[in-house]
């Protein structure tokens, strides 16, 4: 009971929407931590990490230590910044800008290249190059916490309210003046709209399909010269993704989404559907299975090369298998 109690006391659980999470109290190190960074905060310094643009400062003190939490303009980093809201500004696309900059060769903040996801981030999380208040001169500290479940032991970011958000003017870190960054706002705010219209039209992702696979081959097609995922890259023709976002694979070939399908499922009826292959396949777990009384389950294959420039990876789940089949039939 006494045990119990402490628990008890020592923390605060609540029910998440999909697990059991728990949040420390105020009395918890976590709790006295979060106290510590906000008066960082508070008193000019940063609170961990370092944005593109920026370097730490770390000026000596008298009693031999060095100061922490000061950044200083990286000048050759804020030229980039600059180059990117302007870009942006004047019409191209984040992903227009990241395949330009992967091409003159600009190190990236911390991927070996840009990706237009590094550009456009989140603009409710403040994410993306685009979204940093500190480009001009504004901190925004605790926009989010992250909590832990004890099933899973993953780490997940939720957004915290902005009433509890803590912001600190810091002029002195200022990249980018105050009507650039008004252009920059506007056209993301008429970005979002369309987006919004072209779903309630019914032409855009729908939320509930975000996390579904859409297609037959979804997440499953690989770029034969890079290795990254082939995606549907128009209505219906699938490309490179790292040729398409980044710009730093050479393969520009497209293929029908369709006809893509077609190839696979041919192939898998002609060469796997027979009885002779079967009986290959399920032989060697065959005596196992009848052993420890459980069904057999379908060994994994070799991915399935179809051309140089493309492959596709043999996990396609059977219900889809079975479904696109049945149609092509």
């Amino acid at each position: 009971m006494a045990t119990a109690l402490h628990m008890a006391q020592e923390y605060q659980w609540r029910l998440g929407e999909s697990s059991l999470i728990y949040t420390p109290m105020a009395t918890s190190p976590l709790a006295r931590t979060h106290r510590g960074l906000e008066g960082r905060v508070k008193a000019g310094k940063s609170a961990g990490g370092k944005s593109y643009g920026y370097d730490i400062n770390r000026s000596p003190l008298p009693d031999g230590t060095f100061t922490t939490g000061d950044l200083v303009i990286n000048e050759t980093e804020a030229e980039i910044i600059r180059r990117i809201f302007t870009d942006y500004a004047a019409g191209l696309s984040a992903r227009r800008i990241a395949t330009a900059l992967n091409e003159v060769g600009v190190p990236a903040p911390r991927a070996p290249t840009w990706s237009f996801s590094t550009i456009s981030g989140n603009w409710k999380r403040g994410t993306g190059i685009l979204n940093n208040d500190l480009y001009i001169g504004e901190r925004i500290w605790n926009r989010q916490r992250f909590v832990k479940c004890p099933q899973s032991g993953k780490r997940q970011a939720l957004p915290n309210p902005a009433e509890t958000w803590l912001r600190e003017p810091v002029p002195e870190l200022r990249i980018i003046d105050e009507e650039l960054w008004d252009a920059v706002k506007e056209r993301q705010g008429a970005t979002r709209s369309a987006i919004l219209e072209a779903r309630c039209d019914g032409d855009g992702p729908q939320a509930h399909n975000g996390r579904r696979a859409r297609y037959l081959l979804s997440g499953t097609a690989e770029c034969g010269n890079c290795g990254a995922g082939y995606i549907m890259i128009s209505a219906d023709r699938m490309g490179c993704s790292a040729a398409r976002n980044r710009g730093t694979c050479q393969n520009r070939k497209t293929i029908k989404r369709l006809d893509l399908e077609e190839r696979v499922l041919c192939g898998l009826r002609e060469r796997l559907m027979t009885p002779e292959m079967t009986s290959t396949l399920w032989r060697p777990i065959r005596p196992k299975a009848a052993k420890n009384g459980a069904p057999p389950k379908r060994p994994a294959t070799k991915p399935n090369r179809t051309s140089p420039r493309l492959r596709v990876r043999s996990t396609i789940s059977l219900k889809r298998l079975r479904r696109a089949c049945f149609r092509r039939a």
